[in-house]
């Protein structure tokens, strides 16, 4: 058992570690991961990444392990993962044009300590047709992702711009990922 555990099945967290040529395994967490709609999206997604993380540090109390949770805002809602295509196209329109926002939250726990953090960026989309909405939708891409969008894929074809760390909407903001292990005593 590898000493670095992420507590995700997300296949693009588990990418942005693999690039950084961290050895790890996986195991999924099963915790709880309803909010209070009163918690602002900063705490949502650090209590969230925190309760992945301890659910999994649980059963192997020697390893680091990296919870992590992401979503979009836009307004004061947030926006979860679409539960179809025509959910999907909605968010689509919603976010066609406007600038929003996606919080990160990164939990790394250890029999010793955790450290918590989250990144904020802000994603501007380009103003979006009615033709590039649906051809999205149709791609399969946004079904899995929070706000109904990857940025890593397809996704990139609607963003106009960012204000923040890129590595964050995909789903892990992987250089201060990194520098916490080495400060919590995981060497990666």
């Amino acid at each position: 058992m590898s000493n670095l555990i992420l507590a995700s099945g997300s296949p693009r967290r588990k990418e942005l570690l693999q690039q950084i040529q961290l050895s790890f395994s996986i195991e999924v967490s099963n915790a709880d991961e309803t909010f209070s709609s009163d918690l602002p999206p900063h705490e949502v997604v650090m209590e969230l990444s925190k309760r992945k993380a301890v659910s999994v540090a649980a059963r192997h109390p020697e390893a680091f392990v990296i919870g992590s949770d992401t979503v979009v805002v836009y307004g004061n809602e947030i926006l979860g993962k679409p539960s179809g295509a025509e959910h999907a196209k909605e968010m689509l329109r919603t976010l066609s044009g406007k600038t929003h926002s996606v919080y990160t939250g990164v939990a790394i726990v250890n029999n010793e300590n955790e450290k918590m953090f989250y990144k904020k960026t802000d994603v501007t989309f380009w103003e979006l047709t009615e033709e590039e909405i649906e051809t999205y939708a149709a791609s399969g891409e946004p079904l899995d992702k929070a706000g109904g969008y990857g940025i890593q894929g397809l996704g990139a074809l609607l963003v106009k711009e960012i204000h923040g760390d890129y590595f964050s909407v995909v789903g892990l903001p992987i250089s201060q990922v990194y520098r916490s292990l080495k400060e919590m005593g995981c060497h990666p």
